[in-house]
């Protein structure tokens, strides 16, 4: 099968971005690490991957199935740093020390229609962040100026493998026009896939 990346995140607008790439400027200088900087218009948070070999059909049933997700915007604030531990390119992201119910609500929504709708996803846990570097060391958790980011739309995204660098490209956009409170059709089969 032919390789197509395809994932679903969050795109900071450009108020956000540029706060981001601030912070890490500031964490660069300050901790002078080894290592590189991910490219500020690739800042992105994932919220559900759904492989890396979707087929067009699966593609196709991903786009009609997060129309199904209602939701209000919300602000997610970023006031976290921290790291996860690889053996070499560490990666350093941003993120909330608290993660606020909304942005649990999104990724549950989002999780549920690709069920509903038989759409396969990879099981993985859902921790919210922003890959700002990579680096030759892990960074202990360090507070960071807070970043307010409006959260009024999801998008899914293709990962260009085939370029160099790799590139995103955007295949669609959902704005977050909903109300929390609005009940998400019922689904067709219960399932606990423990994310």
């Amino acid at each position: 099968m032919q390789l197509n990346r395809l994932f679903f995140a969050l795109w900071p607008d450009e108020v956000a971005r540029k706060a981001c790439f601030e912070a890490t400027r500031e964490l660069k200088v300050k901790l002078q690490p080894s290592g590189y900087a991910t490219a500020s218009d690739r800042y992105h948070m994932t919220m559900l991957f759904l492989g890396d070999q979707v087929s067009a059909a699966h593609e196709a049933s991903a786009v009609q199935a997060a129309r199904l997700v209602r939701m209000a915007p919300f602000t997610l604030t970023l006031d976290h740093a921290g790291s996860f531990r690889n053996s070499r390119n560490v990666p350093w992201w941003l993120g909330p020390r608290r993660t606020p119910p909304q942005l649990n609500l999104l990724h549950d929504r989002l999780r549920d229609a690709m069920l509903r709708t038989d759409t396969p996803i990879e099981r993985m846990r859902f921790t919210p962040h922003l890959t700002v570097l990579r680096a030759d060391r892990p960074l202990p958790p360090t507070p960071i100026a807070p970043i307010e980011w409006r959260v009024e739309e999801f998008v899914l995204i293709r990962s260009r493998l085939d370029l160099q660098p790799i590139a995103y490209e955007i295949v669609a956009r959902w704005p977050l026009d909903g109300d929390d409170d609005e009940a998400p059709p019922p689904a067709r089969t219960q399932l606990d896939l423990d994310f």
